[in-house]
């Protein structure tokens, strides 16, 4: 999943690039990737082939995949899912594809605008889910409606199963018409920037074994800060205070389990930014109640330090069979790639007391995760 040095390129459809490399550079790398994807999420079908999907990527409608044998380099194999159809609940905005191989089956969780939209809101987003042979589709939707409405646009869907072999579903609550009363909220108006500040919240919830639905209420997890003095609040507001937006983002989750503890990795500030950054938060239950790390952000910018990579986030974890390596699959921006977002990929660590960094953003030649 990164651009190799000294590679040589073959032209794929959509206008992307898969890297090509000579056998003798295969353990040297540099990221980012020359595909212009957002919200990156790479499956590994335990058959030595990785399948990438995101956002974007000049698919229309819908969402396209890339497949690997060693992360480095990418083909292009089209679009696997189509939306916008005649008899297709959605309409446009599709977002944050994951693809999940459960019992010889590929399901596809996304986000895009239901059609069923009586009060005509400018944002109707929903989650919903399709179905697979091959991780290359072609994906069809399970129902012909949305995985569940809980009366607010949401989006970012990732599933987590746990060891008990219950299945759950985490979700971002968008900003749409969601103002917050918090210190930040009173300073905007104040300073005269802002009346309100709207925020997206993530949330937990169990899915239904077979992906139809959901069981009970979803939980609030994660929100940002409602004081300022709290340690995540200041970079968790830099939208807001950089003037960029009236905007607090809680998104991008992705949850897993280390020993006994679960973590979820979530992405704050404008998506379309440079102040986009990761945190991360745990808790000894999948549904919470989960406490922010004081090491956040653990993925930022690192214009500032000289570097030219911002805009980092929405993540996944790749885990790689080596238990010991663990990837941040993550989109970011470059000074090159300009308003374009591309893939990055870089180590992630847990340490003894457990706590998480991550290894980037890097855009040096670093060694591939898959050599030994």
């Amino acid at each position: 999943m990164l651009t190799l040095l000294f590679t040589t390129c073959k032209e794929v459809k959509n206008n992307e690039v898969a890297n090509k490399v000579p056998a003798s550079n295969k353990l040297a790398y540099k990221n980012p990737l020359n595909v212009k994807f957002g919200d990156p999420f790479i499956l590994d079908n335990n058959d030595g082939t990785y399948y990438m999907y995101g956002t974007g990527g000049g698919t229309k409608d819908g969402f396209s995949s890339y497949s690997s044998t060693n992360l480095n380099d990418w083909e292009y194999n089209g679009q696997v899912y189509y939306g916008n159809t005649e008899n297709s609940w959605n309409t446009a905005n599709f977002w944050a594809p994951e693809v999940y191989k459960i019992n010889n089956k590929y399901y596809l969780f996304f986000s895009a605008d239901w059609k069923e939209n009586p009060t005509n809101e400018l944002e109707n987003f929903k989650i919903g889910v399709a179905v697979a042979d091959q991780p290359t589709g072609p994906f069809v939707d399970l129902t012909n409606k949305p995985l569940f409405d809980p009366g607010y646009p949401i989006i970012d869907a990732n599933v987590f199963k746990d060891d008990d072999g219950h299945y759950y579903l985490y979700y971002s609550r968008a900003c749409y018409k969601h103002p917050v009363e918090s210190d930040i909220a009173d300073w905007a108006k104040k300073e005269g920037l802002y009346d309100d500040i709207e925020e997206s919240w993530v949330y937990g919830v169990k899915l239904q074994p077979d992906f139809k639905g959901v069981i009970g209420e979803p939980i609030l997890l994660l929100r940002p800060p409602t004081s300022m003095d709290d340690k995540n609040a200041e970079w968790e507001s830099r939208s807001v205070t950089s003037k960029e937006v009236n905007r607090r983002w809680t998104e991008g989750s992705f949850t897993f389990k280390h020993g006994d503890t679960y973590y979820i990795m979530y992405s704050a500030n404008h998506f379309g930014g440079e102040h986009y950054a990761v945190g991360y938060a745990t808790s000894k239950s999948p549904l919470g109640p989960y406490t922010k790390a004081s090491n956040n952000p653990v993925l930022e910018k690192n214009t500032t330090k000289g570097g030219e990579v911002s805009g980092t986030g929405h993540n996944m974890v790749l885990f790689l069979k080596n238990p010991d390596k663990m990837l941040c699959v993550y989109h970011g921006r470059t000074k090159k790639t300009g308003e374009n977002r591309v893939v990055f990929i870089d180590e992630m660590k847990i340490l003894e007391d457990g706590t998480l960094t991550v290894e980037g953003p890097t855009t040096e030649a670093i060694k591939n995760p898959l050599s030994k």
